[in-house]
Formats: C-alpha cells, sequence, structure tokens
C-alpha cells in the first residue's frame, strides 16, 4: 500500500460519511414530507455541499504524486473533508415530530453554516496555495466566496432575495466549471 493510498482511507471515510449524512437527511426530509415545508434555496444548499463531497474526493487523487506525508500536512488535508462532513450535518433540522419550515431552519441557522462556508473557501485557498502551488491571484472563485460569505455573515444580511441570488450564483459556478473544465475532470 502506498503512502497515498494509505491516507486517502481516512479521507473518504469522512467524505462517504458526508454523503451518508446528505443522503439520509434528504430521505428523512421524503419520510416526513407531511411535517416538512421545502425550500427551494436550502434544497440547493444541499445539492451544493453534496457536489462538494464529490469533489473533494475527486481532487484528492491529485495528490497520488504527493511526496512525503507527514502527519502535520495529513492534518492540513483532512480539515476540508471534515468541514464538509459538518456542513453536511447542520444542513438537516432535526425532525422530532413537529412542523419544520426549511427556510425558517435556513434562516435562523444560516449565520453558522455562512461560518464554516468561510472556513472551506479559506482551506481551499491554503491547500491550494501550500499543498498545490498555485499562486494566491490563481485562487479567485475561492477568494469571492470567502469574501461573499464573510460580508453576508458578519453584516447578518437575512434579506431572502441575497441569499437566493447567493445560491444561484454558486449552482451556475459548478455548472459552468462542468462544462467548460470537462477535461480538467478525467482521472488519469
Amino acid at each position: 500500500m502506498t503512502p497515498f493510498e494509505y491516507v486517502t482511507v481516512l479521507i473518504s471515510i469522512i467524505l462517504g460519511l458526508g454523503i451518508t449524512q446528505i443522503v439520509s437527511g434528504v430521505a428523512d426530509l421524503i419520510h416526513h414530507s407531511k411535517q416538512v415545508k421545502l425550500c427551494w434555496p436550502h434544497l440547493l444548499w444541499l445539492v451544493l455541499v453534496f457536489f462538494l463531497h464529490v469533489q473533494e474526493w475527486w481532487q484528492i487523487y491529485q495528490l497520488k504524486t504527493y511526496g512525503a506525508w507527514h502527519l502535520p500536512v495529513f492534518l492540513f488535508v483532512i480539515l476540508y473533508p471534515i468541514v464538509l462532513f459538518i456542513l453536511a450535518r447542520i444542513l438537516f433540522p432535526s425532525l422530532t415530530g413537529s412542523f419544520v419550515s426549511l427556510k425558517e431552519f435556513y434562516f435562523n441557522n444560516f449565520r453558522k453554516f455562512f461560518s464554516f462556508i468561510v472556513i472551506l473557501a479559506v482551506l481551499a485557498i491554503l491547500e491550494n496555495v501550500f499543498i498545490h502551488d498555485r499562486q494566491l491571484r490563481e485562487q479567485l472563485f475561492p477568494l469571492i466566496l470567502f469574501l461573499t460569505s464573510s460580508f453576508i455573515l458578519v453584516k447578518d444580511i437575512r434579506q431572502e432575495w441575497i441569499h437566493k441570488v447567493f445560491v444561484i450564483a454558486l449552482v451556475a459556478v459548478m455548472l459552468i466549471s462542468f462544462a467548460v473544465k470537462w477535461n480538467e475532470w478525467l482521472l488519469m
């Protein structure tokens, strides 16, 4: 077993747990559909966080040529999947028998959620610079994500239309990245 194979086992387990949270949470929403009022921006966040889990698992393969794996490097690399897991977990309310509005749940908890989005953006920038040797000027999307999420978080912006525009923009970026970078999503 190579060092890469060894470290990716735990990363894959954590990512799998996050995906399990999302899939189980969606199944719970379906199972308790009479108790839940859906909200499409919240559902788009679920799709985005699911995509981020899969994307992280896919991107980890780039580390197959990484040199010596030291524990501090591994602990740093594993932070991103851990934060993704936390995001997956806090996106779902506990369905304890009472009626739940996902819109109300989202706006009651978006500050926690956005705090972890900010952490993700910072981790992505740091990993890209220090692990993947990318220049800071190449980090436009994570930087914009960091600044926008931080602004919404710090200013405690609760206007629904801003949250809708933000999540739609993120979904659009995700879809555009699939189309434009199609060949970069190839494992070789």
